[in-house]
């Protein structure tokens, strides 16, 4: 059921642009995994010249474009919540108004500014923030009229002492009322756009929390977000009871989180932001703020992977004004995750995250977006709520969901021995892609490895299981017969053999 799921998501996504156009708009939440510029100044070790330069940075941008421009028949989403773009670490070189620069640069196609060597690189383009260089991206895929609301938390002193490296930016078709940010000790600021939406209202908050979703420690640094975020609610519902706002973004932390992790006694999301299940207890009053993963079932409930296991790490939250008829609403069940089988995720359906390997770089993030639709309209009656088909009225539980990988098709993979020999396999275009190899067994005491085709790769298998029948085919002849993906770690190329069925 997950794996038809998967293959369903693609048709959502092309469903948005059929909508009905006039007033409906489609809100994107999507974690980029460290966008950085091209400048080569950097807090991580792995956006430092050596590993990533213009040519990674242009791979990257077109990709991220070429994800938003599949919603909304190409046209891209109204509204997108973006984290980890990089602050700038060199603002004195910093450009002027985003949309001019990107109009200016509107002949160059953005090809032309992958060199090799960064210190040939237009000056003005060495100057360029992270994201100038995914406006031009989307400008080049037809993806155009967004205003830009960039997170102003301050770059690190010296970036070889280290420091925060990474904010939040959100873009908007709609109108800007408004920009507050909301200050956090322990990680991104909290980004608050007030947008006009054909003459209504909307909020939108934009949040990284602290990392460690399973770490008590951590849990206590994200209840400081969620204090800080719920605050600023309150303040804006004691105004209107029911405002119309989102809150997006990644709050590295499960939509179960107290179940789950039951030696957390409090927890951000659940008891500190009140995010929950039950719409009905949202129409009747009894709640304010409910968690669009509710909407799906929950063996459909994942946007990243961690140790095998999906996450839901990627929200959107909804106020009670949304759910009202009048400014703006929520499209009822239409909450989705966008994952693109063989494009930004894998046969199993799991991210296909960034990696620098290779000239240019491939992949995608380590998060799959989060999107939803929503609609204006103009009965204006705010004692009225919407009709609700299947209303959802869950309680949380500890559920976990394990990526499934037995159930991949193993025919789509590709014969390492039917290659020619000319083809580099750490070229980095065939990152994520699933092969069936055959060759001869190594292992340097620690790690196997197999060299086939003349090439040898480290051999990496997840689950304890696996890596039992490996070492035992290993000893026994000194040949490997399995199924891998392809990928990299720590600058290693290697075969990731995900279940036990891909060993023959």
């Amino acid at each position: 059921m997950l794996a038809k799921y998967f293959v369903m998501g693609l048709s959502l996504i092309w469903g948005a642009g059929v909508v009905s156009a006039a007033q409906s708009f489609t809100v994107v939440v999507y974690n980029v995994e460290n966008l950085h510029d091209a400048d080569g100044v950097a807090v991580y070790d792995d956006y430092q010249p050596d590993h990533y330069r213009p040519a990674h940075v242009v791979t990257k941008v077109s990709n991220i474009a070429a994800i938003l421009q599949k919603f909304r028949g190409g046209a891209g989403p109204d509204i997108v919540m973006l984290q980890e773009i990089e602050i700038d670490q060199t603002p004195e070189s910093r450009v002027g108004a985003l949309e001019d620069f990107v109009i200016s640069a509107r002949a160059t196609p953005l090809s032309a500014l992958s060199v090799d060597d960064g210190a040939r690189l237009a000056p003005e383009w060495k100057g360029a923030p992270a994201e100038a260089w995914l406006l031009k991206a989307m400008a080049d895929a037809g993806l155009s009229g967004y205003h830009v609301v960039v997170g102003s938390d301050a770059p690190a002193p010296d970036p070889s002492a280290g420091g925060r490296a990474i904010k939040c930016v959100t873009l908007t078709k709609f109108p800007v009322r408004a920009v507050r940010e909301h200050a956090i000790s322990s990680a991104r600021n909290i980004l608050e756009v007030e947008v006009e939406v054909e003459g209504q209202t909307l909020f939108v908050f934009n949040n990284h929390w602290k990392s460690g979703a399973s770490d008590p420690s951590m849990e206590t640094l994200r209840i400081e977000n969620a204090t800080v975020l719920r605050r600023r609610l309150d303040e804006i519902l004691t105004t209107d009871p029911q405002a119309d706002i989102v809150v997006g973004g990644d709050f590295n932390a499960q939509y179960n989180q107290k179940p789950r992790y039951p030696d957390m006694p409090r927890t951000s999301i659940n008891d500190v932001l009140k995010a929950q299940g039950s719409e009905t207890a949202l129409q009747t009053g009894a709640a304010d703020f409910y968690n669009l993963w509710y909407e799906l079932e929950p063996e459909q409930r994942g946007s990243d992977v961690y140790r095998g296991e999906w996450g839901t790490l990627m929200h959107l939250v909804v106020s009670r004004g949304l759910y009202d008829e009048a400014g703006v609403q929520y499209q009822d069940n239409s909450f989705r995750v966008a994952r693109l089988m063989g494009v930004n995720a894998d046969l199993a359906g799991a991210p296909r995250r960034w990696d620098s390997s290779g000239p240019g770089g491939s992949g995608f993030s380590d998060h799959l977006p989060t999107y939803a639709h929503f609609r204006t309209v103009d009965s204006g009656l705010r004692d009225k709520w919407m009709a609700l088909d299947h209303p959802s009225d869950a309680v949380p539980t500890a559920n976990v969901l394990r990526v499934n990988y037995a159930g991949a098709d193993l025919n789509q993979a590709i014969d390492v021995a039917s290659l020619p020999d000319s083809v580099d396999l750490k070229d980095g275009s065939w990152r994520g892609k699933l092969f069936k190899v055959r060759g001869t067994s190594i292992s340097d005491g620690r790690n196997l490895k197999v060299r086939t085709g003349g090439v040898i790769y480290d051999v990496y298998a997840p689950p304890r299981d696996v890596r039992d029948v490996l070492q035992a085919q290993h000893t026994r002849n000194r040949v490997f017969e399995f199924y891998g993906e392809l990928g990299t770690y720590k600058g290693n190329w290697q075969f990731v053999v995900h279940d036990i069925s891909w060993v023959r």
